[in-house]
């Protein structure tokens, strides 16, 4: 058996590529919307991709199971679990298998048997592989998707506060609790191949180790030590971060059918062709305060850009990107993984105008002197869970993700503060304040920890 991992470290996610040997036959596990890495290391490895499988309808990128049936034949292995509301809507196009519990399908000599395991989502599935080329008669691991994590569970309340389904995070989370009664019975022995590592808004505290085994997940994963159910579900609901806006649109294609990804040049155009496009300024944060096109945004391309671009980028309004052209390609890839397809330009840095924008940053001690100041108005767009646990007395609590959204809220006669943790998110915010009119913008260098480094004073409500 071939065993290969894929990580996508925007979108902390995982996926595998299992082959088998003896017969040159694979299959792409939760596949990435991107899928040429898959192809890759099958030229290399020798393999034909027949097949591809998702462990539930994904919520936090775009699948890439349709690009590899359409353009490739592969079948498609697909949960039949759930209600009508959760089956996968364009699979009959295609080659395919509807699994359910107990169903059982293989690749080659590679062996997999389905388990449904709901709570994260009702049609959310595992398989169990054995290795029966290898002689095996006893599974080897289990791919858990987003039910199992190193360290956590999945998040049973994406449902209801991305898709908007009323009353099922208390009943995905009484779900979870039975899909680990289940789990916990099989062998200690067993590799778990997640689909999410450290940094997944699908759960709140996922380890940042790839992967582990069932008997560790067992002893340590706080899932597993709460015997009682009530218990339980209160601690899986409480503080589960914001789940991003572009959640409940990912949720909605990949039932319904990803778009088949196009192969088109992105043309170099001007700020002036832009006129009815969000221009997205690529530039680390720091670059951008020094000088940028008015009525342009900052999204830094990092590990982060690609989770800020789903909650801060309209599905249907144009991108024209301020980046650097040996840069263009990996930023768009990161753009589709999310369905953001609609980049129609780029400018490059050099070619912005000498009359630019500039905003600048503040340190902590600086901060603290003009907050005493009934001029100024501080707003803090950390997550829920951070100002909990902490925040500047006299802050306004207005997380980036909905910045835009609570404009409002915001008084026009007002200096603001921005701030978040570290400095990197209100960055962010502040070209937002900046393009919406608020032009008297600083930001906090260093953040709240700079804040609380310097021994100033912190409020908890």
């Amino acid at each position: 058996m071939y065993f290969k991992s894929f990580f996508d470290e925007q979108l902390a996610h995982m996926s595998y590529l299992i082959g088998c040997q003896r017969t040159g036959e694979a299959i792409v596990i939760d596949p990435a919307r991107n899928i040429q890495p898959y192809f890759d290391v099958a030229k290399k490895e020798g393999f034909n991709i027949s097949a591809a499988t998702e462990t539930h309808i994904h919520a936090d990128y775009l699948s890439g199971a349709r690009e590899l049936a359409h353009h490739h034949g592969a079948k498609l292995y697909v949960s039949d679990e759930g209600d009508k509301d959760w089956k996968y809507q364009y699979v009959d196009q295609y080659e395919h298998e509807l699994l359910t519990e107990g169903s059982t399908f293989k690749i080659g000599n590679i062996h997999f048997d389905v388990i449904h395991t709901p709570g994260h989502t009702p049609e959310s599935i595992s398989f169990l592989l054995t290795d029966k080329g290898g002689g095996a008669n006893e599974p080897m691991g289990i791919f858990t998707g987003d039910f199992l994590f190193v360290g956590d569970v999945g998040r049973p309340d994406l449902l209801e506060k991305a898709a908007g389904v009323a009353g099922t995070s208390e009943s995905g989370a009484r779900q979870m609790f039975e899909s680990l009664r289940k789990v916990e019975k099989l062998s200690d022995f067993l590799q778990v191949w997640p689909a999410h590592g450290a940094g997944s808004a699908c759960g709140k505290s996922l380890g940042a180790v790839p992967m582990s085994t069932l008997g560790y997940e067992k002893k340590f994963n706080w899932a597993f030590q709460i015997k009682e159910e009530e218990k339980f579900i209160e601690e899986l609901l409480a503080g589960q971060p914001e789940p991003p806006k572009y959640f409940a649109q990912m949720k909605k294609l990949n039932k319904t059918g990803p778009e088949l990804l196009r192969k088109e040049e992105t043309p170099k155009v001007s700020l002036s062709d832009a006129a009815n496009a969000v221009v997205v300024d690529t530039r680390p944060a720091k670059e951008f305060a020094a000088g940028h096109a008015e009525d342009t945004i900052n999204i830094p391309y990092n590990k982060s850009f690609t989770n800020w671009s789903g909650w801060l980028l309209n599905y249907d309004q144009d991108i024209v990107l301020i980046a650097e052209q040996d840069q263009l390609a990996d930023i768009k890839k990161s753009l589709q993984s999310i369905g953001l397809d609609q980049v129609t330009g780029y400018v490059v840095p050099t070619e912005l105008s000498r009359d630019l924008e500039e905003y600048k940053n503040i340190p902590a001690s600086n901060a603290k002197e003009l907050m005493e100041d009934e001029d100024y108005f501080v707003i803090d767009v950390r997550n829920q869970s951070e100002w909990d646990s902490g925040h500047i007395p006299g802050g306004h609590h207005l997380m980036l993700g909905t910045l835009t959204d609570n404009l409002d809220e915001i008084p026009k006669d007002k200096k603001i503060i921005a701030h978040c943790q570290s400095g990197a998110r209100s960055a962010i915010g502040t070209s937002l304040l900046l393009k919406n009119g608020f032009k008297d913008v600083l930001n906090l260098e260093g953040g709240f920890s700079a804040w609380e480094k310097e021994g100033l004073p912190v409020k908890k409500d």
